[in-house]
């Protein structure tokens, strides 16, 4: 399989801050819209983005909760948004499309992970419906004002996408749950949706792209006992993150979404998976936990989960 998952010396590395990669970037006129940009790296990216010029729409589960968290940052506006409730995800594209707007920027930021066992609407997988389904929804609903500008797409994925493939013989795990493997299946598919959607979106102008922010200890976080992070070696018994794990700081993680958003670096490509600002290698075949795993970015399997996607919610732009 021939891939454009090479490096392209962006200039940018690990300890980049969403400001570095956005230095000389007017945003000036442009419309975002971050889900979950009110917490953790979604916050700084609303305020990196909002810094730089652009409008940006905070979809947001807590309404309440989102407006408290970015008030103060000229040029956001909070609109309600359940991932995970499909007629949520339709409610608030209907009201965005009936402001007559064009999107330059989507960065499907929010997510859920390692969560006990828990299912949504039909029955399905919170992690899969959430992180995948919701966004999937979300995008294929916003297409008509997605389409007209051009917009960049931005999937947020993870590192944890190395737990786990596509289980095609039961996404919702019915049986067998794990919740990092759940997490893992959840991830990968972010980043098959990028790649699909870049193949079908590219004509008309719009580029998808996946990526891992880095470690950063978040809100994310939050379905985690202390005793497990302190297991992992993410944090001391008093809750104090450990510097051997190397995790980065919220400014820092924010910085690969901001850049796969923005970057003029970046123009002419897509369907491709980010690190640490650029592009990622193919991981390597001894299982070390660096790049891009070759089942995600599979161009048949992403075409296979947009067609599941699609048939499980209902919605394709592209039909």
């Amino acid at each position: 399989m021939t891939t454009a998952q090479h490096k392209i010396g962006s200039g940018f590395g690990a300890h980049s801050t969403a400001d570095d990669v956005l230095q000389g970037v007017d945003l000036t006129g442009k419309l975002a819209i971050v889900t979950g940009g009110y917490s953790g790296l979604g916050l700084e990216t609303t305020r990196a983005l909002t810094k730089a010029g652009a409008h940006v729409v905070v979809p947001a589960r807590r309404p309440d909760v989102a407006r408290e968290a970015v008030e103060g940052i000229e040029g956001v506006e909070v609109d309600e948004l359940d991932l995970g409730d499909l007629d949520s995800v339709r409610a608030f594209a209907e009201r965005f499309l009936a402001s007559g707007r064009t999107i330059d920027i989507v960065i499907d930021n929010a997510g859920i992970m390692a969560c006990p066992e828990t299912r949504v609407g039909p029955g399905w997988e919170a992690q899969f419906a959430t992180n995948h389904l919701g966004h999937f929804a979300l995008v294929n609903r916003l297409w008509p004002a997605i389409e007209p500008g051009g917009a960049r797409v931005v999937s947020v994925s993870s590192g944890g996408h190395h737990n786990s493939g596509i289980r095609w013989d039961d996404v919702h795990w019915r049986t067998g749950y794990d919740k990092w493997e759940a997490y893992g299946q959840a991830k990968t598919a972010n980043i098959l949706f990028a790649v699909h959607l870049d193949r079908l979106g590219r004509d008309s102008g719009v580029r998808a792209f996946a990526l891992h922010p880095g470690g950063i200890l978040t809100p994310l976080q939050r379905h985690l006992a202390k005793e497990e992070m302190v297991e992992r070696g993410w944090i001391d018994e008093d809750g104090n993150p450990l510097n051997p794990s190397g995790f980065k700081s919220p400014q820092e993680g924010a910085a690969t979404q901001v850049w796969a958003a923005t970057s003029p670096q970046l123009a002419g490509l897509g369907g491709v998976y980010c690190e640490d600002c650029d592009i990622a290698e193919v991981a390597p075949a001894d299982g070390e936990r660096t790049g891009v795993r070759d089942y995600a970015i599979d161009p048949e399997q992403a075409a296979r989960l947009w067609t599941l996607s699609a048939e499980l919610t209902g919605v394709n732009a592209f039909a």
